[in-house]
């Protein structure tokens, strides 16, 4: 019998018995879980892409379409809820894919017993955010699980968008000499659900990133289409991202802990958790990977949007060290940023 429809052939990770936290992480385990698993038996060329959507050719038009789930503890946090997450989540994954995002469906999965007050606030978290990245929810589905089966809310968001012809967004696109830039201040988001889940309290506040991405694509594709790559650095951080790439397109990447803008409370706030700012979920922040020739233009845009008011260029393409991500670091040493081993954050987005 073909293995493909042999429901007792041998499981494909045969050194866990049982799925662990960090296979959801965003790292390693994510990354082999993915590939093993589930690209292994899906196997087809939209899946193989392996963007933060599929770009599908349809009637002469080009789609993106993108899905993700949301499980955030807490719900509520500072600087947002899981409903913005859920909606600005899915409305960046298409925006990395060069597209404009259009349409959104929702599917709630609802604790018994969840309170109908904080059941209304997601709602209109999620109406506010669609309203602000210019989206519509047209579509859903709702489940209700027994008290004790779930944890409050999960809410799956899916989202279809549409790729100008001359816009051509893929981590394999990566080319020796592209430069790397990233929109702003990193692992925000992370830190402030930490803060939140633990009831930890710094100086000063700490806020969630969440936001929706795509104006500002928007504007730096109108300055230049050679931005070879788009990707929003969630779960496994920045480092967990840019290891993706450099695999997925065979290249080097170097990066400069000095151009990488970290605010300094979340630095302070990672050496009190024994963190790596680098492998810290962000929800309002990407990575671009740019042509040379157009970067300062590309940065010089970004700037201009509220939302890249702090972007810096933190590095480059290299064709040494293919597949590895290298940091020069504060005291001028070099090392090797691994992708994400195991998990440090669970349930962050």
């Amino acid at each position: 019998m073909n293995d493909t429809f042999n429901l007792s052939c041998p499981i494909p990770i045969a050194n866990y018995e049982k799925v662990l936290l960090a296979h959801g992480g965003g790292g390693t385990l994510s990354h082999q879980l993915i590939q093993k698993m589930f690209f292994s038996q899906f196997d087809n060329p939209l899946l193989n892409q392996e963007h933060d959507g599929a770009i599908i050719e349809f009637n002469g038009m080009r789609l993106a379409f993108s899905t993700d789930s949301y499980v955030v503890q807490p719900i509520f946090f500072p600087g947002g809820t899981i409903g913005e997450l859920a909606v600005n989540g899915t409305v960046n994954d298409l925006s990395m894919c060069g597209a404009k995002p259009l349409y959104l469906s929702c599917g709630f999965i609802i604790e018994e017993g969840f309170p109908m007050q904080d059941l209304w606030k997601v709602v209109l978290a999620m109406k506010n955010a669609a309203a602000k990245a210019n989206v519509q929810i047209v579509t859903g589905d709702t489940k209700v699980v027994d008290k004790g089966k779930g944890d409050k809310i999960f809410i799956n968001t899916s989202g279809v968008g549409v790729i100008q012809n001359d816009v051509h967004i893929s981590p394999a696109n990566c080319k020796v000499g592209d430069v790397i830039i990233v929109n702003g201040n990193i692992a925000d988001h992370g830190i402030a659900i930490m803060s939140a889940r633990e009831n930890l309290s710094f100086e000063t506040s700490i806020k969630s990133d969440c936001a929706p991405l795509n104006t500002l694509v928007e504007n730096m594709l109108a300055v230049s289409k050679n931005i070879h790559v788009l990707r929003d650095p969630t779960r496994g951080g920045v480092a967990s991202a840019l290891n993706e790439i450099a695999q997925k397109a065979d290249v080097g990447i170097f990066i400069e802990e000095e151009k990488i803008p970290i605010r300094e409370e979340v630095k302070g706030a990672c050496e009190l958790l024994g963190f790596d700012p680098l492998y810290i979920a962000n929800e309002g922040k990407l990575l671009a990977i740019v042509e040379e020739a157009d970067s300062e233009k590309v940065l010089s845009e970004m700037k201009k949007h509220p939302l890249g008011k702090d972007a810096s260029i933190i590095g480059k393409v290299t064709n040494e060290h293919l597949k590895t991500v290298i940091m020069k670091t504060a005291i001028g040493s070099k090392r090797i940023v691994d992708m994400l081993s195991g998990e440090q954050l669970p349930r962050i987005c």
